[in-house]
């Protein structure tokens, strides 16, 4: 039975990372012809549908946040605006498996980053682990190079607007629905949508734009139901290395529907990257404690939150 439990959550979390990436691949497709936040104000209206019967049948909307817990979730809601912003922006001019090489980083940002916030202790294997790792993101934008590409300076942002929107998760109660976090954030990705289309300009929609739209805020629904759903089966050490089967998806839908391959150089320090991220799960693994419970986060979804 415990096998099984494990089974099901690593089928879950690579369902979860096949389903963000297959969205990806959507919005990249759909904004090389309609305005980005015209796109992102479509697929928002698909996300908040599908969130908000979420909340309803979870009954998170009976939830009232403290004053407290709401302003952090108001932070967490900015971090995703601005994460959504920067990630698509570099989605628009990146090929997808190169930001997906850079968003691998996200683990180590963020267990580096708790423990200068929180004071997390950070043994030298896994300081040593996090600083491999930045070297793997330095190979694989290779700044002062040829090969660099300046928007992957948007990429790193994005990432580092998601490590705030992780921790700032970390003091709310653990009574505050995940459906209700989600949804919030949602609700600002959505509203900064409909913004910026207004300034930015809205185009007639053709039926297959209107497809893939539809089709991004499904993925985006399944990859978050999913996503909750691994985390509360199995191991979290055996399973949430599983996240880094993105990237495998990245590479595969990124030669077939773009013909984007990435070069040496991106494989190799994504490559460093993963392995360091991988030893870092597996050196937090072994020095949990047996009897202490795992923390839930109230939303362990990956990066792209208007995903």
């Amino acid at each position: 039975m415990h096998l099984s439990e494990n089974l099901r959550g690593i089928l879950l979390m690579c369902t979860s990372m096949a389903a963000f990436t297959i969205n990806d691949t959507f919005m990249k497709s759909v904004t090389q012809s309609l305005p980005l936040y015209q796109t992102i104000a479509m697929r928002g209206v698909i996300a908040l549908v599908g969130l908000g019967l979420l909340a309803a049948l979870t009954g998170a909307f009976r939830f009232r946040p403290s004053g407290r817990d709401g302003l952090l979730i108001l932070l967490r809601s900015l971090a995703d605006v601005a994460a959504t912003i920067l990630f698509l922006e570099a989605l628009l001019r990146m090929p997808l498996a190169n930001l997906s090489a850079i968003l691998q980083a996200l683990p180590l940002l963020i267990t580096l980053a708790a423990a200068l916030v929180f004071g997390d202790k950070i043994g030298w294997r896994r300081m040593t682990a996090i600083l491999v790792g930045l070297v793997g993101v330095l190979i694989i934008i290779r700044p002062g190079t040829e090969g660099f590409d300046r928007w992957s300076l948007l990429g790193i942002a994005s990432v580092l607007c998601v490590v705030v929107r992780d921790l700032s998760v970390r003091p709310i109660q653990g009574a505050v629905p995940a459906g209700l976090v989600a949804l919030g954030a949602a609700v600002a990705v959505t509203a900064m949508g409909w913004i910026g289309a207004g300034i930015q300009g809205w185009k007639p929609v053709s039926p297959a734009e209107a497809a893939e739209v539809l089709a991004a805020g499904l993925f985006v629904i399944v990859g978050y139901l999913s996503s909750v759903s691994a985390m509360r089966h199995g191991d979290i050490g055996l399973v949430a290395p599983f996240r880094y089967t993105s990237l495998i998806w990245a590479i595969v839908l990124g030669l077939l529907v773009f013909g984007d391959l990435p070069d040496a150089w991106t494989l190799v320090g994504a490559a460093v990257v993963v392995g360091a991220g991988l030893f870092t799960l597996w050196r937090e693994q072994r020095l949990r404690r047996p009897s202490r419970p795992v923390p839930a986060s109230p939303d362990p979804a990956p990066l792209d939150p208007a995903r």
